[in-house]
């Protein structure tokens, strides 16, 4: 961010206390540090206990890691929820109907809206998929929507995760070890409740059931297996959820027809919460290398007899040269007005967007189109000079790769650091279900904190942490 830019911290430092953070601003002032240090302990020694880590394979030692928690929640009032959710779901929905269309008749291509080149020439687009009705037209059934607030109203959508988004047990378990620490804070405040998001997601892959699914729809989740970084999140959703957790190996496809092997013999699968990228789903289709996936899968998938959430193609709306579509997609598709803003973006494969950005290089957060984690990105402002000359080359010889964006004053929010309370950077994750039957939102999300003092990058990969994230309800 240049200097001189205006932050808002969402509790009203430095002038005064916002109305949502009242009883958290009492609190802080009456809690010594000593005993905030201390819980901060307990909560590792929880976390510990309970075995919620993620992997990094990239940096050698220990691969896995705990995820840093922070203690003080982070608040939104009721009625900044409600705008929230409603463009949530308005977002969701005009994916969705994109998602539909681009393997169906491609309206919006066809109406020039979207250029043509940008979908199907699209590593992410499977023709594979073309013409294949899916339960409820849904092809992104779990969406984690990244955003980040500049301002009391100014909200903004930074991309969409439609393929396999992860964190939602770090959601889960971050506010049942907040309930263990500290019940007299929750008994002091009414916060919405978020431990029903396995009963809706639950709910959303039974109404997702195929077309010729026999009856009460049976489901599992698909994991890559026990060295994949969200695998405790995979065992934590299907054992809440109640449903077998399974690898490809335990999966067959027979005539059509996925079955899962048992002790008694085969039975019959009909959905697949998968966490396996599209790539490795089906070794008959896709990579023939993969061990992960099952020979027959995407067969199967087409001829009704089972439905893959999220959809194989669901991640082209993850892409951020299509992202930057996603409010005329609203406005085609709805026929609304986007209720939550794009960040403004430049696509770097437009050559005079493409001269902006090499003369605002120092200036700009460039992203790689499929980067994820916080990898393959550059923030101008913090970068050295050896960084920009880097990633000037790389947009010379391969700008179709990268869109870039101004770098946003990101909110604040009060962390427990070191030094002691002190506001840091936060973005937050909020997970929407689309069913065949409706659109659930749990309140709340994700809020993920960039711990180092001025730096944006909130991944965990990338040093950032975690906080429960509070909807008052009254």
């Amino acid at each position: 961010m240049r200097s001189g830019t205006t932050i808002f911290d969402e509790m009203g430092w430095p002038s005064g206390t916002r109305t949502p953070y009242a009883l958290i601003d009492a609190w802080l002032k009456s809690v010594p540090a000593e005993q905030l240090a201390l819980k901060r302990r307990e909560a590792e020694v929880l976390f510990r206990r309970i075995g919620i880590t993620f992997a990094v394979y990239t940096e050698g030692g220990d691969a896995e890691r705990l995820i840093p928690f922070d203690l003080i929640p982070r608040v939104l009032a009721q009625a900044e929820w409600q705008h929230l959710q409603l463009g949530l779901e308005q977002r969701a929905k005009a994916l969705n109907a994109f998602l539909h269309d681009v393997y169906h008749d491609r309206e919006i291509i066809r109406a020039g809206r979207v250029p043509e080149k940008l979908i199907l020439h699209n590593s992410e687009f499977r023709p594979e998929m073309a013409g294949l009705d899916l339960p409820g037209g849904m092809y992104a059934h779990i969406a984690g929507i990244d955003m980040v607030r500049t301002g009391p109203d100014d909200y903004y959508v930074l991309e969409d995760n439609c393929r396999t988004p992860s964190g939602v047990s770090y959601m889960l378990e971050n506010r049942e070890v907040m309930l263990r620490l500290f019940p007299d804070l929750f008994r002091r405040n009414a916060v919405a409740p978020v431990a029903h998001y396995p009963d809706e997601l639950l709910a959303t892959l039974r109404s997702l059931a195929p077309p010729n699914c026999p009856g009460e729809p049976t489901i599992v989740l698909l994991t890559p297996g026990i060295h994949n970084s969200a695998y405790y999140e995979h065992a934590f959703l299907a054992d809440e959820m109640g449903i077998d957790l399974v690898e490809g190996a335990d999966l067959v496809v027979s005539k059509d027809i996925c079955y899962q092997r048992t002790t008694a013999g085969l039975e019959r699968v009909d959905v697949i919460y998968r966490r396996v990228d599209d790539e490795y789903i089906d070794p008959l289709v896709f990579r023939p290398d993969s061990m992960l996936g099952v020979p027959g899968l995407h067969f199967a998938n087409r001829a009704g007899n089972l439905t893959l959430t999220n959809a194989v193609g669901a991640g082209i709306a993850d892409d951020k040269a299509v992202y930057i579509h996603v409010p005329e997609m609203i406005r085609f598709y709805l026929g609304e007005e986007p209720l939550l803003n794009n960040v403004p973006t430049h696509d770097c494969s437009q050559p005079a967007e493409l001269r902006y950005v090499l003369e605002h290089l120092d200036q700009l957060v460039v992203k790689a189109v499929h980067g994820s984690g916080g990898y393959g990105m550059l923030v101008g402002p913090h970068a050295s000079k050896t960084e920009l000359e880097a990633f000037r080359a790389l947009l010379k010889s391969h700008p179709q790769d990268y869109i870039a964006q101004p770098t946003l004053a990101l909110s604040t929010v009060p962390t427990f650091v070191e030094t002691g309370v002190a506001p840091r950077h936060v973005d937050l994750r909020p997970f929407v279900l689309c069913g065949a039957d409706r659109i659930r939102v749990v309140p709340g999300g994700l809020t993920r904190v960039a711990l180092k003092e001025g730096s944006l990058v909130v991944n965990s990969s990338q040093g950032g942490g975690t906080k429960d994230t509070w909807v008052l309800e009254n």
